[in-house]
């Protein structure tokens, strides 16, 4: 099995980059990339971890693109270096990212919240906070029970203290990743929301502005739609990627290491197939 979408608690994850790997090894996974939101801070890590353990490591990233409806995430697979365009971009997102979370976390306390900005930075320290490190809080803080409430009644999309996050623009992202030596692969797409009868433009335009893959196999698609993206995507000359956007069983319990859509098996033709001759030399 291979999975080429994947987060460590460099960013959102459970696991360290290192055990990411090595729950990985033990799942039987040959290929893995590491994916972490808007950081490259776990690659190094969990690279020596692969080395140890003999798996193919690919070196990622998933960047947040700024778009007016939906949620676009741009992969970056197969970073040979870490070019001073993406090291100033993830800087630029780190630093609006703590900024939103202490908006959050204010706002919560103002309307007498016992939440406290310096006690969830102590919580997890060295980690790159977010949304759900937050929900990890208030159910330590008793404010909610579960994870899920916490976005469900108080910082999900359209919940009181929900606050946009700051993204990068498409065409710094897509020519940070290649000044990294890596590709431009669009994620999860159908969270774009995009209506089918427009999909397969857009698409199109967003291959013509350099993005070269397209991830047509994710958890939160059904098969069906899986197989039709794959089928436009090859008919617009995109390569096809699969993953799981697994965060951990205590995360997102839905989503398994190594399986996609209708938790099906990542077979590892989708490496040899399809990726290795794109990322040869990763």
């Amino acid at each position: 099995m291979i999975d080429l979408h994947t987060h460590s608690s460099a960013s959102d994850g459970e696991y360290s980059p290192s055990q990411l790997v090595f729950f990985a090894a033990d799942k039987g996974i040959s290929v893995l990339a590491l994916t972490d939101h808007d950081t490259v801070q776990g690659l190094d890590e969990a690279a020596a971890a692969a080395e140890e353990k003999q798996i193919t490591f690919i070196k990622g990233i998933e960047i947040n693109i700024n778009r007016p409806r939906g949620e676009f995430h741009l992969l970056g697979l197969g970073l040979q270096k870490i070019a001073p365009e993406l090291e100033n971009l993830t800087k630029r997102l780190q630093t609006e990212r703590i900024a939103r979370n202490r908006t959050i976390i204010e706002s919560m306390q103002a309307d007498g919240f016992s939440v406290d900005y310096a006690e969830l930075e102590e919580t997890f320290s060295g980690q790159c906070i977010g949304r759900p490190h937050i929900a990890a809080y208030l159910v330590e803080k008793r404010i909610v029970r579960r994870r899920q409430q916490a976005f469900d009644k108080y910082i999900g999309h359209g919940r009181p203290y929900y606050r946009s996050k700051q993204g990068a623009e498409l065409p710094e992202a897509i020519e940070a990743i290649l000044a990294s030596g890596g590709i431009p692969v669009i994620a999860h797409p159908l969270s774009l929301y995009i209506s089918w009868g427009k999909m397969e433009e857009t698409l199109s335009w967003l291959h013509d502005a350099g993005i070269q893959g397209l991830e047509a196999w994710h958890p939160g698609a059904k098969v069906s739609s899986c197989r039709r993206l794959e089928e436009m995507a090859r008919r617009i000359g995109f390569f096809i990627t699969a993953g799981s956007d697994f965060h951990g069983e205590a995360v997102r319990a839905d989503r398994k290491l190594g399986h996609t859509a209708g938790k099906i098996e990542i077979a590892d033709t989708y490496w040899t197939d399809e990726l290795e001759p794109a990322l040869r030399g990763c």
